[in-house]
């Protein structure tokens, strides 16, 4: 009985090792396809995915698509433009039409912790001068607005603009020379004049809408071409 029992014990030891072996077959060939392909999985798990870029366009009316059908604007067409050139960005447009310097500047601390934008577009001053307001201020809160965005890490693009020459020659050409001012002090891009090619055009009247202040939807495509080529350079 006990030899019958050591050889029950022999062979039902021979029939699990067997079976274990049979079970370990593919497990192995698993194994080695995991140590052929592991660098691969490894190296695209820690390769994170890539990060869009946070445009934040803080503007006025003319940011605003003040007058225009949604879409038509020029922060719209950028959107489409960073499409096209595969960009990876995100446009926030927090425009509001009216808004002075004055008003940016409040409402700027928390649109950057909200949006934790990389490049801040800097798109006021005009309602500053059609009120005729302090140009010191203008400058100051353009100053406060540019360096509040650096410091939240963000790269800046100062967007410049005039006023017609009825406002007094020796204000139009000091608004004007602010945002280059601006923006060599604070090292910051420029862009030295947003209606480029839509006010100053041969004939200005047909670039802008019935009240004559905003540009229509024709000139968004031109207003964007002034603003791009500083931005893409701002874009990683």
């Amino acid at each position: 009985m006990s030899a019958l029992s050591g050889n029950m014990n022999s062979d039902f030891t021979k029939l699990v090792l067997s079976v274990a072996k049979r079970l370990a077959r593919p497990c192995g060939a698993l194994l080695a396809a995991a140590t052929v392909w592991g660098g691969s999985v490894a190296a695209t798990a820690q390769t994170p995915p890539a990060k869009n870029e946070i445009i934040l366009v803080v503007g006025d009316s003319l940011s605003a698509e003040y007058g225009l059908k949604r879409g038509t604007g020029w922060v719209p067409l950028l959107e489409k433009q960073l499409g096209n050139e595969k960009k990876a960005a995100k446009v926030v447009n927090a425009s509001i039409s009216g808004d002075t310097t004055s008003g940016g500047r409040s409402r700027l601390p928390a649109l950057l912790a909200q949006h934790k934008p990389s490049v801040v577009v800097i798109e006021l001053g005009g309602n500053d001068a059609l009120r005729g307001l302090p140009l010191d201020m203008t400058e100051k809160n353009l100053v406060a607005m540019t360096q509040a965005s650096k410091q939240a890490g963000a790269r800046v693009l100062l967007v410049g603009m005039q006023v017609p020459p009825n406002y007094g020659s020796a204000y139009a050409a000091t608004f004007s020379g602010l945002f280059g001012k601006i923006a060599k002090a604070e090292k910051v891009a420029l862009v030295p004049f947003f209606l480029k090619g839509v006010a100053d055009a041969a004939d200005p009247v047909a670039n802008f809408q019935a009240d004559r202040i905003h540009p229509n939807e024709q000139s968004q495509a031109r207003m964007l071409a002034n603003v791009w080529p500083e931005l893409k350079k701002l874009i990683k």
